[in-house]
């Protein structure tokens, strides 16, 4: 049987219907393998290469994945840590969870939002 290029590639999507495409944020690790453990270590290098922004903001590039970055943040980092895009950003699969698994309770999970119920309260008076 012979199947086209479109089959396949469906087949292969198929297979990949439950992972969905994160991007992982390698700063930290590159900055240390460079020797740069505190946050305040990028921003006068990066002052230097005219990118100007806050402690408070490298300091949240550095330790939280950005939503957004400016390409002459991205370019300034990879020149003051002799790397590429590629080292500080990483393309993954992650398993999404299935809908049956979404409700199952685990040791590090509460009870779903089906399992709770709600508890007769009573009213005392203090005389009583």
């Amino acid at each position: 049987m012979i199947t086209s290029k479109n089959e396949s590639d469906s087949s292969s999507c198929n297979s990949r219907l439950g992972a969905k495409m994160v991007i992982g944020w390698n700063l930290r690790q590159v900055m240390a393998e460079n020797g740069m453990f505190a946050t305040t270590d990028l921003v006068e290098p990066l002052r230097q290469r005219g990118v100007e922004i806050s402690r408070q903001m490298v300091h949240r590039v550095v330790t939280k994945t950005p939503q957004r970055i400016n390409v002459d943040l991205l370019a300034a980092l990879c020149d003051i840590l002799d790397c590429t895009p590629n080292d500080l950003l990483e393309l993954r699969h992650e398993q999404s969870r299935s809908a049956s698994a979404a409700g199952e309770t685990g040791p590090d999970r509460g009870p779903g939002i089906g399992d709770l119920r709600p508890i007769r309260a009573r009213v005392r008076r203090p005389d009583e």
